[in-house]
């Protein structure tokens, strides 16, 4: 989640005196931090955007590496090279997650549809959240899953319909979801959804005011 630490470790319980620790970041390898005692070196550096600056924190004692303040921005692939008597290396993918928002339901359409085999309405809902990235976003009558729609890119903006009886009893939630937490809007029928002859009349009693 942004705003928490993430520590990368090497496994090692101490660096020994010839060995030498570096940490890249990303698809370039950028050097973010790295260690040599015999060569005096131990230092953290940023990359050239600036996102890692004063969040990078170096384990002397094991070179493990901790990131905090976490943002979406140091979501990525992180490898660690350790040269010495043994040479090894190691890859860590990172994910940060941002808070998630709370889907809003409204009405889809100002209409009321009547079905072909029914003489009772529908009504028409759309379920919607803005700015979000590798999410789900679900529409549940009760524990049921009726459906889904997932999105793996950055900053997008989703919405799922539904339809339902404007007499419904049923319980109905829209659910936006990531691997660690998610975030639930509960339908209320009676608020967004009316019939037909119930919206006339609000028409006629509007209109008669103004009259």
């Amino acid at each position: 989640m942004e705003g928490d630490s993430v520590t990368l470790h090497t496994n090692l319980t101490e660096i020994h005196e010839d060995d030498e620790i570096v940490w890249t970041f990303g698809a370039e390898n950028s050097t973010i931090a790295q260690i040599n005692r015999t060569a005096g070196i131990f230092n953290t550096s940023d990359v050239l955007d600036g996102r890692f600056r004063d969040r990078l924190k170096l384990d002397n004692q094991t070179g493990s590496l901790t990131i905090t303040n976490t943002t979406t921005e140091h979501a990525g692939l992180y490898k660690l090279q350790i040269r010495g008597a043994i040479l090894s290396s190691q890859t860590s993918n990172v994910s940060v997650y941002a808070p998630l928002p709370v889907p809003v339901i409204s009405r889809n359409s100002s209409q009321c549809s009547s079905s072909s085999s029914s003489s009772s309405s529908y009504c028409s809902l759309v379920c919607s959240v803005v700015n979000v990235g590798h999410v789900t976003l679900s529409w549940y009558k009760g524990n049921s899953l009726l459906s889904s729609i997932s999105v793996s890119d950055l900053s997008i903006s989703l919405s799922l319909p539904l339809e339902v009886e404007y007499q419904d009893k049923n319980s109905y939630s829209c659910v936006l979801n990531n691997p660690i937490s998610n975030q639930t809007t509960h339908l209320d029928i009676s608020k967004l959804c009316h019939t037909c002859s119930g919206t006339a009349a609000l028409i006629r009693a509007s209109i008669a005011s103004i009259l």
